[in-house]
């Protein structure tokens, strides 16, 4: 590491902190990624022998911090300390995509397998790395097939046991979450429309349909085609836009905007 510039050794020896690897695999991941630190980490991340990289002590030591008293889970009370000590609100988009890395079945909860597996995978073995490692899973929300992964995640995370459909609320509350961090313009009058004429729980076929909608037709319907295979509740949806003047002759009504 002698024969490199000063950047090049600190990137070395930020990466080596951070994942535990050794220099040899830091600087072949480096190299690998032209030196781009996000890039790197991506790569070792996503490679199946990061699981070698994390103790398996310290890895029960976190889970048994959070674990719940009277159960083999975690559950509200050890996320909340979670969320503490990872200096993060429980409502922040993050701890979606932590669930996420967990593979987590159902929100405000990991089992044992769920949270040790995740935090392998992610090369986690101590809360200080937990933390480093925050803004990358907020970086990953940029990515589009990532947030697409995480968007129809969130669906079957958040809805009630044993239930096909998510509730109206937890559905709104989600949108509004996601789509904070992809903006889509339509989604306030997406919830109040749903707020008003469907007033029912929602479909994993509208959940999934809805960001495809989002993504490819124009906020001013310029494109949207009448005929297309959208869920009826989207189809519905369009008509209340034009019938309310939100949307009129191709273009989103500058006053719909400032709502």
């Amino acid at each position: 590491m002698n024969k490199l510039g000063r950047g090049h050794r600190d990137k070395v020896q930020q990466f080596m902190t951070i994942t535990g690897a050794s220099e040899k695999v830091a600087l072949q991941a480096l190299k690998a990624s032209d030196w781009h630190l996000e890039g790197a980490f991506d790569m070792f991340y996503s490679q199946p022998h990061v699981k070698s990289f994390t103790d398996s002590r310290h890895l029960e030591e976190l889970y048994r911090r959070y674990k719940d008293p009277y159960a083999d889970m975690i559950l509200v009370d050890g996320i909340t300390l979670l969320c503490n000590d990872l200096q993060v609100e429980p409502q922040d988009i993050v701890m979606l995509v932590v669930s996420w890395h967990m593979k987590a079945a159902t929100m405000c909860e990991f089992s044992k397998q769920e949270f040790i597996g995740g935090l392998q995978a992610l090369g986690i073995d101590s809360l200080e790395k937990f933390r480093e490692r925050i803004p990358f899973m907020r970086s990953e929300l940029k990515e589009e097939q990532k947030f697409r992964e995480i968007y129809n995640f969130a669906f079957g995370w958040a809805k009630e046991k044993g239930q096909k459909s998510l509730a109206l609320d937890t559905a709104i509350g989600m949108w509004q979450l996601l789509f904070a961090e992809r903006p889509w313009q339509l989604v306030d009058h997406w919830c109040q429309f749903l707020q008003a004429r469907h007033n029912k729980a929602i479909s994993r076929d509208t959940w999934s349909q809805l960001l495809e909608f989002a993504r490819t037709v124009d906020p001013a319907l310029s494109n949207y085609d009448a005929e297309g295979a959208w869920p009826y509740l989207i189809d519905e949806f369009v008509e209340y836009l034009t019938e309310n003047g939100i949307v009129q002759k191709g273009q989103l009504n500058d006053w719909s905007q400032r709502r």
